[in-house]
C-alpha cells in the first residue's frame, strides 16, 4: 500500500502545501539566514542622480583632431549607477578634511594629511608661469565666497581617500540607525563617466546633445575657453560655482567644462579595443597615468567633448582638475528606471 495512504488527511495536505512552496516549515527546511539587516529598495543617495543603465557607443563623435588614435567607436553597456550632480566643492571637501583632522589625525600624522590629503593651494602659482595667480591660492579654497567652488588641487590619491572616508561616514550612520551599509562611494569608471555625461544621448558631441557651443541666445553652455586670451566670454575667468549651467538629461552639471574630473580608470592607448564591452574598466596600479575627463576652465572646446581622453599622473594636483563620485545601483534589472 502506498505510505501516503496511511497518513492522516489534515499530515498529508500539510506535506503537500509544504512541498508546493505553500509554506515555511520550522524545522528542516531552506528558509534563508534569519536577522538580515532591512534593506528597502535603494534610495537616491543624498547630492546624487541616478544614471539609469544601457548601451551606447563610446568613443569620439567628431573629428579626431591630434590624429591620436586612442577612442575609436565601441559599443558597451553600463549598469545602473548614481553620479553626484555636481563636482564636489570646496566645502564638502573641508567637511572631509575637518573629519580626518579630529579623528585620524594621529593615525596618518599631520604631515601626511596636509601634503597628500589637504588640496595644494599653491597649484594656482606653479601650474602657469607669468600668471598672478597669488589671490587664488590665499583665497581660493579658505574663504567662504568660494565655497560652492569645485575643489583643485587634489590628487588622484587624495580624491579615491575622500572616496572611502565618504563610504564610512555613511555607514556608521546605517549602522547607527539600523539600516544595511551602503555600496561604496568610489570615483566613476572612464566608461561609467562618457556614459552620464551624453545623458542618454548617444553619440552625442557635448552633454547638451548638439555641436554648438552657445544656445538659441548666443549664451555659453559651458565654463571653458571659448578663444585665444579669451577665459571671461562665458562669464567666469577662473572656475564658476557648480551648478552654473544648465544640466544634461541625467541632471548632471558642468560635465563639460569647469574642472576636469578625475576617473577610476588607469590610462591606455589601446583600452578601447581591450577592455570588455559590458561595464568596461583599466584597473592597473603599475600604470601612473590615471584617466582624467571633461575638459576645464582653461581648455579649448575640443577637450569638452564627451568623447575626448586625456590623463595626467595620478599623483600631480592641478588648478583645473576636481573629481565626482558614484556609487553602483543595486537590487534593480539594467533598464528599469531608477527612483
Amino acid at each position: 500500500m502506498n505510505k501516503f495512504l496511511k497518513l492522516p488527511l489534515v499530515a498529508f495536505s500539510a506535506l503537500l502545501m509544504g512541498g508546493c512552496g505553500f509554506g515555511k516549515g520550522p524545522q528542516g527546511d531552506l528558509v534563508g539566514a534569519e536577522d538580515r539587516p532591512d534593506f528597502n529598495p535603494q534610495e537616491v543617495p543624498f547630492g546624487m542622480v541616478p544614471c539609469p543603465g544601457g548601451t551606447f557607443h563610446m568613443g569620439q563623435t567628431d573629428q579626431d583632431i591630434s590624429a591620436s588614435m586612442v577612442n575609436m567607436n565601441k559599443q558597451v553597456t553600463i549598469a545602473g549607477f548614481y553620479m553626484d550632480e555636481t563636482e564636489i566643492t570646496n566645502n564638502e571637501y573641508r567637511q572631509f578634511m575637518n573629519a580626518i583632522r579630529q579623528d585620524s589625525i594621529d593615525v596618518l600624522g599631520e604631515e601626511y594629511v596636509m601634503t597628500e590629503l589637504y588640496p595644494d593651494t599653491t597649484v594656482w602659482v606653479r601650474d602657469f608661469t607669468y600668471h598672478m595667480g597669488d589671490p587664488l591660492m590665499e583665497y581660493y579654497y579658505t574663504h567662504p565666497a568660494f565655497d560652492d567652488y569645485p575643489v583643485v588641487g587634489v590628487d588622484w590619491f587624495a580624491a579615491k581617500y575622500f572616496c572611502n572616508w565618504r563610504t564610512k561616514h555613511k555607514n556608521a550612520a546605517n549602522e547607527e540607525a539600523g539600516s544595511a551599509p551602503t555600496p561604496n562611494f568610489r570615483l566613476p569608471s572612464e566608461a561609467e563617466w562618457e556614459y552620464a555625461a551624453r545623458g542618454g544621448r548617444d553619440l552625442a558631441t557635448y552633454p547638451w546633445g548638439g555641436p554648438y557651443l552657445r544656445n538659441s541666445k548666443g549664451c555659453m553652455l559651458a565654463n571653458f575657453k571659448p578663444g585665444r586670451g579669451d577665459y571671461a566670454s562665458d562669464g567666469y575667468a577662473y572656475t564658476s560655482a557648480v551648478g552654473s549651467f544648465f544640466p544634461n538629461d541625467f541632471g548632471l552639471y558642468d560635465m563639460s567644462g569647469n574642472v576636469a574630473e578625475w576617473c577610476d580608470d588607469a590610462y591606455m592607448e589601446a583600452s578601447v579595443p581591450v577592455v570588455w564591452d559590458m561595464n568596461p574598466t583599466n584597473p592597473d596600479d603599475n600604470e601612473p597615468r590615471k584617466v582624467v575627463r571633461g575638459g576645464s576652465w582653461k581648455d579649448i572646446a575640443y577637450f569638452l567633448e564627451t568623447g575626448t581622453r586625456n590623463f595626467e599622473y595620478q599623483d600631480s594636483a592641478r588648478s583645473y582638475i576636481g573629481f565626482r563620485t558614484a556609487m553602483i545601483q543595486i537590487g534593480m534589472g539594467t533598464n528599469r528606471q531608477l527612483n
